[in-house]
């Protein structure tokens, strides 16, 4: 008989848990958090979540009451920004200079403690671009309305680019990690990612200590992504997802075991092993795109589409290209091009350069 886990969300990540689970013989159920009924749940079940935050529902509340809701004291924590960064600096964790927008935070006050430019963001929710507010003290910006109390304010940072690392640990303490991932946003939304790069891989130990630190202190069962400014040779941690994550994709065509993988087991308690990488790997985020099957003609191509209703903005899939020679990524871009929207364009041309 499979073992049962649950998923708290329906959306395309836990379509995917779903999926990874099958070859393990897991029961993988995702249960949509506007759910109105509650899941039948057993005492041996395991609950997972796709996501940080959840409203109350009837599925949502049964699933979170579990006794074995995985990370369940976490969630919250590192869903609020001002809860998440006072952990990272009492961890003495690189991070932005930061401090919590009260009710008498003026943006002069904000200017005078981090300089010209002034980031404000939502505490809780706001990804992929929404929920930040930038301040210029040159255009004598005022701190937007209802923002007291439900923000924190971080100094700009002259990062040379956005990296990530996607890493597990089990219920003894074991952690493995993926490779170092290279990252391009576009409007705060990931549209590309690149690994593993030789070149970031000196900092790959820094990265893990930090994130180790992190999954160690909060004795975190799971997958968890640390995004992180490079800025020299030092990181800088930007946000940390307390779940399998949209730049941890790739691993689906160049790892033995996929992020998805890696989760179910460390929740479940199956050996992690660790993960064989299988080459170079890109992935193109799709983001309000109709799907286009000549995509799939394109050699080398995995698309994931999660067949959801296309709309501005709205993450609809992915495509993954693995190989062990660089040209061969670089030629599967080129041909797969002109089949893109015209703004992928930058995330070609970045992908192809990331990789020369």
């Amino acid at each position: 008989m499979s073992r049962r886990v649950w998923v708290l969300g329906a959306g395309q990540l836990g379509a995917m848990l779903q999926t990874a689970g099958r070859p393990l013989n897991l029961d993988v159920r995702p249960v949509a958090i506007d759910a109105s009924e509650a899941p039948a749940l057993d005492a041996r079940d395991i609950v997972t979540a796709e996501r940080e935050q959840w409203p109350e529902s009837v599925a949502t509340h049964a699933l979170a009451q579990h006794p074995r809701f995985i990370n369940s004291t976490v969630f919250g924590r590192l869903a609020d920004r001002k809860t998440q960064k006072t952990l990272i600096d009492e961890l003495g964790l690189a991070t932005a200079p930061w401090a919590h927008v009260d009710e008498s935070t003026q943006a002069a006050d904000l200017h005078h403690k981090f300089g010209e430019r002034v980031l404000l963001k939502r505490r809780t929710g706001g990804y992929d671009g929404k929920g930040q507010h930038w301040l210029h003290q040159s255009r004598q910006d005022e701190i937007p309305d209802n923002w007291h109390e439900q923000a924190i304010a971080e100094q700009a940072i002259a990062f040379d680019e956005e990296v990530s690392l996607v890493g597990a640990r089990n219920a003894a303490g074991q952690c493995v990690f993926f490779p170092l991932t290279l990252n391009l946003h576009v409007n705060g939304i990931l549209l590309g990612s690149v690994a593993p790069l030789p070149r970031l891989a000196h900092l790959q130990a820094q990265a893990e200590k930090m994130l180790e630190t992190l999954l160690q202190h909060l004795n975190y069962v799971g997958v968890m992504a640390m995004e992180c400014f490079r800025v020299g040779d030092r990181l800088m941690i930007n946000e940390l997802a307390p779940r399998v994550h949209n730049s941890g994709h790739w691993t689906q065509a160049g790892a033995s075991t996929n992020q998805f993988e890696l989760h179910l087991r460390a929740i479940t308690d199956l050996p992690l092993g660790q993960p064989t990488i299988k080459g170079l790997s890109v992935m193109v985020n799709l983001v309000g795109t109709e799907r286009n099957n000549q995509w799939l003609a394109v050699p080398g191509t995995e698309l994931v589409w999660y067949g959801k209703e296309v709309l501005p903005g709205r993450k609809v899939g992915h495509i993954n290209i693995t190989h062990t020679d660089n040209a061969a990524i670089r030629w599967s871009l080129e041909a797969l091009r002109p089949h893109l929207p015209s703004n992928y364009n930058e995330v070609i041309d970045w992908l192809v350069q990331s990789i020369r």
